[in-house]
């Protein structure tokens, strides 16, 4: 990835062509999330979990499709998979693209200087649903389980065996 050193004195406008969703399956009353690189994770989260657990003035939403694209693919990945902790039996169907924004650079001095620049960044939808759905498509991921174990019972001295040698630790593998 290249760094191009911003000149001070420039301002950009982006652009790019709206992507129509690629997860087949959605509701009419889908609530649509689009994640910005700017965007607060406790806004988006506490808009949906009102939404998708209803607030009272709405009525609950059986859908959520969160969306971000370049820098914002992480934090969109994050805000899934809180929610997905925070409300239990949500299946979720995940989609890649690429989507390809137009950057136009104008100098703000005497003499303006235009530059276009094409990218083409990272993108992903991803579907939580409180209805089932079709688990032969590409992306699926059933609801987690609710295990009677926790985390801290599947080791007996711990995560990783705390506290014991790596010899030790082997021997429980064996």
């Amino acid at each position: 990835q290249e760094h191009i050193k911003h000149p001070i004195n420039m301002k950009v406008c982006s652009t790019g062509e709206p992507i129509p969703c690629p997860v087949p399956g959605l509701a009419s009353e889908v609530l649509e999330m689009r994640v910005k690189e700017g965007s607060k994770i406790r806004n988006l989260l506490g808009f949906a979990m009102s939404r998708i657990q209803g607030d009272g003035h709405t009525p609950p939403t059986s859908q959520v499709l969160f969306s971000g694209t370049g820098r914002a693919v992480t934090k969109t990945i994050t805000c899934a998979e809180i929610m997905k902790r925070k409300v239990q039996g949500l299946h979720q169907v995940s989609k890649l693209q690429y989507r390809t924004v137009t950057e136009v650079w104008e100098s703000q001095e005497s003499s303006p200087v235009q530059m276009t620049v094409h990218r083409t960044l990272p993108s992903i939808c991803i579907l939580l649903s409180k209805e089932p759905l079709d688990p032969q498509e590409p992306g699926y991921q059933p609801p987690a389980e609710i295990n009677a174990l926790s985390e801290e019972s599947k080791w007996p001295d711990g995560p990783q065996g705390a506290g014991k040698r790596k010899s030790d630790l082997f021997m429980y593998f064996i």
